[in-house]
């Protein structure tokens, strides 16, 4: 055999690598969004909302929107149940931003002890009550760009005060239960709150965003429980994409 014949018998015997399949795009529906996020179905889970939680508001009780603030500063890792046990006598005894910005610590302390994390949130409570009366003229700031600037306040707290006590859609309330529901309902496929906060801004109209921060805290209450979801109760059922259904 010659050289040249045998180059094109190695060359035929050579094997030919099978090409490496693309990976697969993410579920989508018309128009290039993401499926869970088709506006059809965001309108149908928003009427469903209505419909089990028409009044759904915020269960930590208040009387002004500088109580709320500080009742949602005190929230953090702990129930709106114990926050309201605690909030029935600490407003009688501190009824102002200048009772909590002149408050002696270690007693504050004590007041706010069944909340949890008592000596950070006392620091807040105070450095936000202080900047209060000295920035603001002793009134909660009506913009988030504002509230912000208050010690211990994120942008949950400021939406949980501009949305509840001023009606001002800054953006969406986003807690556990709004973190663990939007993602069983696939509104959003992220984890940070700040991420999943941007992505129900844009499928979410602007006009429910107070409502529906509310409802879907109501829903993770009532309903959608972490360790066992009462899917058999839930009218979302047909609309929920979680792999984890209980029926």
């Amino acid at each position: 055999m010659t050289t040249k014949s045998k180059k094109k018998s190695a060359a035929k015997k050579k094997p030919v690598r099978a090409k490496s399949k693309p990976a697969k795009p993410a579920r989508t529906a018309k128009g290039g969004r993401p499926a869970g996020t088709d506006p059809k179905r965001v309108a149908a889970i928003l009427a469903k909302l209505d419909e089990a939680y028409p009044d759904a508001t915020c269960e930590l009780k208040h009387e002004n929107a500088f109580q709320l603030l500080i009742s949602t500063i005190l929230s953090a890792q702990c129930t709106d149940v114990r926050v309201n046990q605690v909030a029935e006598t600490l407003y009688k005894k501190y009824p102002d931003p200048k009772a909590f910005a002149y408050a002696t610590p270690s007693e504050l302390e004590q007041d706010i002890r069944p909340t949890g994390f008592f000596r950070n949130k006392t620091k807040s409570v105070m450095g936000a009550s202080k900047a209060i009366i000295e920035k603001f003229g002793g009134e909660v700031p009506h913009t988030m760009e504002e509230i912000l600037t208050l010690p211990g306040v994120a942008r949950k707290t400021g939406n949980v005060v501009l949305g509840t006590a001023y009606g001002i859609a800054s953006g969406v309330v986003v807690d556990t239960h709004v973190i663990r529901l939007s993602n069983r309902l696939d509104l959003t496929r992220n984890e940070d709150p700040k991420k999943i906060e941007q992505d129900l801004m844009q499928v979410i109209p602007k006009e429910k965003w107070i409502q529906f921060s509310h409802q879907l805290i109501w829903h993770g209450r009532r309903v959608c429980h972490a360790r066992k979801p009462k899917c058999i109760e839930c009218n979302m059922e047909s609309l929920c994409y979680a792999k984890d259904k209980t029926i």
